[in-house]
Parts: C-alpha cells; sequence; structure tokens
C-alpha cells in the first residue's frame, strides 16, 4: 500500500509537470501572433496568457473526463500506466520544443495513453468509440481552423476594403488585446483539462471509484501549473509560429486568433481535446492564404505537419516501451 500511495504521489506530481511544460510548450499558442504583430511586448503576453490560461482551466471539465475515461478502460489502468503515458508525453513534449516545432502536447498525451494502456492489458482495454471521436476530431479541426481564418480574413477585407491602412492597422491593434486574451482563455479550458483527466484517472485507479468526478483540489492545481509554465514561455515555438510562417499584421493576428479560439471552445464545450497547437497553425496559414498563397511558408508549414504525423505512433510506441520497462523493474 505504502508503495502505491507513493506511484499516486509520484503520477500528480509528474501530471503537473508535464502541465507546465504544457504551458511553456504551447504558450506561444496564444502570444505568438501579438508579439510578432508588435501588439504586445512579450513580457506582457506572458503575464497576459499565464492569468488567462489558468481562469480558462478553472471553467470546465467535459475534456478532462473524455481523457480520463473515454481513451481506455479506467479500471485497466495502473498507476504505472498512467506514470508511462505522463513520461512519454514529456519526452516528445521536450524534444519537439528544443527543435521549435509546435506539435501537440494533446495528440502526445492521447496517445500515450493508449499506448501504455495497451502495453498494460493489451487492446481490450481501449475505448475505441472513444479514441475514434478524438481521432476524429484530430484530423478536422486543423481543417476547421485553416477554414475558419481564411473566411474571417476575407470577410474582414472586404469590410475594411476602403479604410485606410493605418486606420485598419490602429483599430486592430486594439482588437487584438482581445482575441489574445480570448485565445489565452480558450488554450488554458481545453487543454489543462487533459492533466485533470490524467490526475482523476489515477485516482479512480487507486481507490477503485465508480465515477469519474475531477475534485476542485485537482483543477486548481492543474490550472496553477499551466499558468506557471506558461508564464516561462516557449521562445523557440513563438519564432516558428508568429514569424516564420508568414508575415502578420494586427488584422491578420486578429483573425487567425480569434478562428482558433472560437474552435477550441466549441470543442471543449463537447469534450473534445483537440491540440491547440494544430488549430492556431492552420488557422495563422488560413489567414496567410487569404492574402495569396505564396504568403504563407509552406516549406516551414509542412515540417510542422510531418511532426504532427510522427506524434502519435512515437508517443504510443515511446510509451509502451517505458512501460515495459517499468514493469520489469518495479
Amino acid at each position: 500500500m505504502q508503495e502505491s500511495i507513493f506511484l499516486l504521489v509520484l503520477v500528480i506530481l509528474l501530471a503537473l509537470i508535464f502541465d507546465a511544460i504544457n504551458g511553456f510548450h504551447d504558450a506561444a499558442n496564444a502570444i505568438a501572433t501579438s508579439v510578432s504583430t508588435r501588439v504586445l511586448s512579450p513580457r506582457t503576453a506572458i503575464v497576459m496568457a499565464a492569468v488567462l490560461n489558468l481562469a480558462g482551466a478553472l471553467a470546465g471539465t467535459a475534456v478532462a473526463k473524455m481523457v480520463g475515461a473515454g481513451l481506455v478502460l479506467p479500471a485497466a489502468v495502473t498507476q504505472l500506466t498512467v506514470i508511462s503515458a505522463l513520461l512519454s508525453a514529456t519526452v516528445w513534449n521536450l524534444i519537439t520544443w528544443y527543435f521549435g516545432l509546435p506539435t501537440s502536447s494533446s495528440h502526445a498525451l492521447m496517445a500515450s495513453i493508449v499506448g501504455a494502456g495497451i502495453a498494460t492489458a493489451g487492446t481490450k482495454v481501449v475505448l475505441w468509440s472513444g479514441t475514434q471521436k478524438v481521432l476524429l476530431a484530430i484530423i478536422f479541426s486543423p481543417f476547421i481552423g485553416f477554414l475558419f481564418g481564411f473566411v474571417l480574413m476575407v470577410l474582414l477585407m472586404w469590410i475594411f476594403s476602403k479604410t485606410v491602412p493605418s486606420r485598419v492597422t490602429n483599430i486592430f491593434r486594439s482588437l487584438q488585446l482581445f482575441s489574445a486574451a480570448y485565445m489565452a482563455f480558450s488554450h488554458g479550458n481545453n487543454d489543462a483539462q487533459k492533466t485533470m483527466g490524467i490526475i482523476t484517472m489515477s485516482l479512480v485507479s487507486f481507490y477503485g471509484l465508480k465515477d469519474f468526478h475531477v475534485p476542485f483540489w485537482v483543477i486548481l492545481c492543474a490550472a496553477v501549473a499551466m499558468g506557471i509554465g506558461t508564464a516561462i514561455g516557449g521562445w523557440r515555438i513563438i519564432r516558428t509560429l508568429g514569424m516564420r510562417l508568414v508575415s502578420l499584421k494586427p488584422i491578420h493576428g486578429f483573425a487567425a486568433e480569434t478562428s482558433a479560439a472560437t474552435v477550441i471552445e466549441v470543442a471543449s464545450h463537447l469534450g473534445l481535446p483537440i491540440s491547440t497547437t494544430h488549430v492556431i497553425t492552420s488557422s495563422i496559414m488560413g489567414v496567410g492564404a487569404s492574402r495569396r498563397f505564396s504568403a504563407v511558408r509552406w516549406g516551414v508549414g509542412w515540417n510542422i505537419v510531418i511532426a504532427w504525423v510522427l506524434t502519435l505512433p512515437a508517443c504510443a510506441v515511446i510509451a509502451w516501451s517505458i512501460m515495459k520497462i517499468l514493469t520489469e523493474f518495479i
């Protein structure tokens, strides 16, 4: 029992560390466009994103329930299963952060949960209806983000077609403050809930609970960890999203952030753990493509897509391997 309590505490600590790493890994999602358009200074943008990430994390638990009880059977999960999934996702996050690739922390975690679950008790523990639902969200959310960004940017260009460019810039320098805040809130709402789901999954396994209910202290801890991680910032990814992918002005930043945040908020209310990274990146590309397709640096975008495709199988294999290794020694 003592060892089990130790493992439970270890799971909680690893989950909160993952949440903090997620915060600084994905901080760029909320602030990259605002920094690149010089609407906000990096320091101001990070403080704002940290506070609103924390607020967003307190907004709901639908995504947490999908992550914790919708991918694998909670009854088949052990503490080692959760530890393996967290270690796998954290390793992948750090690798992609080092290379400046805005891959998905969400997909890394979900693939790791499935991989570790299979290593624990075979493929029968996988809840295929839930995984299929999440997989569809993974596939379609970037396309929806691209489409929303494209359409909103075209609409804004039509509305302001007769307005003096300097006037347009001044208008959207103010409006982008709100869109950046909206994006930061939505990021916290969707991403922090994944850590809540992991911790609650571990509590359900440890105590043999029948109902999957996220305790308030779990919500609060995940929110604070996300806020702290965001405050650290992710400058490598900020450069990729905000400066290398497409040249942005305040109107473009507003369109990209508003489109992405709306998609993320809808997904959060539906309980779908989508990738904020995927959505904001595709929204930025959609905004750039509305001007002309050559405005998007498709080579950078292609490198990002490759990293996306690698995330699911790589994390599943890493988690499976970690679980097998831990089982041999613990």
